[in-house]
């Protein structure tokens, strides 16, 4: 199998689950300030021009919720479970996608992004809607939180590894996870996994 990736916010996630079920995955790294994922070559695998990428044989997954779930079972891993958590974990996918996720994403772009590809500063209205976005469904996070050491049943699974993607970015992207008690519990826990610290093979330029 081969993953491709580039240390940015949503390959981060794929790149950790590869690590922590110790995937038998080839990683390539793509240059995104030199347009490597847009050339055709990469197009044809993702027409999104987007990374992550998994390439298994014939079969070709984007997304990165999807690269989770496709490496959890191919590894026949219960990071993806078949019973009656399945549901409520897809419950969280979405969620996160439509709902917790935008915020955060918005904050690390703003000032993590910017920073580092040279875009401009912050955009104050952006990062106040954000903010709000953030503390808004962060509040549903942290009280589903109360009580339990992960989001689904009592087993880590692919949900944690996707709804807390932008949370080691806090402190960069002025995330205001400390706000948040049982949301900071959790992601300590997160932080106790080295897949999850250290999540890319190597740094790049």
């Amino acid at each position: 199998m081969k993953l491709y990736y580039s240390d940015v916010l949503m390959p981060r996630k794929a790149c950790a689950v590869a690590r922590y079920l110790k995937a038998p995955v080839e990683f390539v790294y793509l240059h995104l300030n030199k347009g490597e994922h847009k050339t055709p070559d990469y197009m044809k695998l993702n027409p999104n021009g987007k990374v992550p990428t998994l390439v298994d044989g014939d079969r070709v997954i984007w997304e990165a919720d999807a690269v989770l779930c496709a490496l959890a079972q191919k590894m026949k891993s219960d990071l993806w479970p078949t019973d009656e958590r399945a549901a409520e974990l897809q419950r969280w996918l979405s969620w996160n996608a439509y709902e917790f996720n935008p915020g955060g994403s918005t904050l690390y772009f703003e000032y993590v992004i910017k920073a580092r590809f040279n875009i401009g500063a912050p955009d104050a209205d952006e990062v106040g809607r954000a903010t709000e976005t953030f503390r808004r469904f962060g509040a549903v996070l942290n009280d589903h939180l109360k009580g339990r050491k992960w989001l689904v049943g009592d087993k880590l699974s692919v949900a944690d590894f996707s709804v807390a993607v932008t949370l080691p970015y806090a402190e960069k992207a002025h995330i205001p996870l400390n706000e948040f008690p049982e949301m900071r519990r959790w992601h300590d826990q997160l932080n106790e996994l080295d897949a999850w610290r250290n999540p890319f093979p190597q740094q790049h330029a």
